[in-house]
C-alpha cells in the first residue's frame, strides 16, 4: 500500500491514501467532540478565518522558520481552555478549519510529485469498516461525503497558499517582531510573561508608505492585520479562563513553543 510522507503535521499520527481497493466499504463517523484538540494550545489558522477567529482567540504568528498564523486556544503548552477533557467544544466557540478537516488532508505521496492525494489518519477512530456513518464510496466512485471532504480540503489548501502570500508580504516589509505579553493575575503577585511568538510591529506599520497602505486596504490585507492586532486583547481573557478552569500557571511560564 502506498503511504504518505512520514513528516506528519499537528494532530496526525499516520496518513493513508483513501482508495477503493482498500476502503470500498469504509464509512466516516460524525462526531460532536474533537479529542485531538484537548492538549493543543495553538492551532494553525488561515487568513480568511481572521475576522471570525479573532472574536474568540488571540491570533499570533509562530516564531522560527515556519511562520504561520496561530489561533491561541491556551497560553501554556498542553492547555486548551476552549474544550473539555473529552474534546467537547465549549460555548459554541469558532473551530479553526485546520481542526475541522481532521482526520482528512491532502498530501503528496511522493516528495518529487506535485500531485496531492486525499489521505486520512487511520488512528483517528473516525473512519473504518463501521455499520454506522457515511459511506466513502458508491461502488467505484467517490460518495457525496467524500466529494464534500475533498472540496473542503482543496479549499483549505488554496486558503493556505493565500495565507503564505500574506505572511510573505508582512516579511517583505519587516512587520513581524518577537512578541511579549505580561499578564497580571487578579490575586496579585508577579505577572506572567509570555514570549515565543511573533506579532505585527505597530510602530513599523504606522511608518508604511501611504501607497502601500492603500493597496493593502483595497486588497483586504489591511483589515486582516488589524484583526490580528485587535485579537491580542483577548490574551488576558484566555489567561482568566485557564485560571477559572484550574488550568492556570503555577510557576514561571515557559515561552510558547515554536512551530
Amino acid at each position: 500500500m502506498a503511504s504518505a510522507p512520514s513528516n506528519l503535521p499537528l494532530f496526525y499520527n499516520d496518513l493513508v491514501p483513501l482508495n477503493t481497493r482498500d476502503h470500498a466499504t469504509w464509512r466516516a463517523r460524525s462526531v460532536d467532540k474533537a479529542p485531538w484538540l484537548v492538549n493543543q494550545h495553538a492551532v494553525p489558522l488561515t487568513v480568511e478565518e481572521f475576522p471570525q477567529a479573532g472574536r474568540h482567540f488571540p491570533i499570533v504568528f509562530a516564531s522560527g522558520d515556519n511562520t504561520v498564523p496561530l489561533a491561541l486556544m491556551g497560553l501554556n503548552e498542553g492547555v486548551n481552555v476552549f474544550v473539555d477533557a473529552e474534546g467537547t467544544v465549549l460555548n459554541s466557540v469558532y473551530l479553526p478549519a485546520y481542526a475541522r478537516r481532521y482526520p482528512f488532508m491532502l498530501a503528496k505521496l511522493q516528495p518529487t510529485s506535485e500531485e496531492l492525494s486525499l489521505c486520512f489518519d487511520p488512528s483517528s477512530g473516525l473512519i473504518g469498516e463501521y455499520e454506522d456513518g457515511q459511506a466513502l464510496f458508491d461502488g467505484d466512485a467517490a460518495s457525496e461525503t467524500t466529494k464534500n471532504v475533498l472540496q473542503f480540503c482543496e479549499q483549505f489548501e488554496q486558503a493556505g497558499q493565500r495565507t503564505q502570500a500574506f505572511v510573505e508580504e508582512l516579511k517583505k516589509h519587516d512587520l513581524l517582531m518577537e512578541g511579549e505579553v505580561s499578564i497580571q493575575p487578579q490575586d496579585g503577585g508577579q505577572p506572567f510573561v509570555y514570549r515565543g511568538f511573533q506579532m505585527v510591529d505597530q510602530e513599523k506599520l504606522r511608518n508604511i508608505r501611504g501607497d502601500v497602505l492603500r493597496g493593502w486596504a483595497q486588497s483586504g490585507l489591511l483589515p486582516l492585520i488589524y484583526a490580528h492586532m485587535f485579537s491580542l486583547e483577548l490574551m488576558s481573557g484566555v489567561f482568566a479562563q485557564a485560571v477559572q478552569q484550574g488550568k492556570g500557571p503555577q510557576a514561571a511560564v515557559p515561552p510558547l513553543p515554536t512551530f
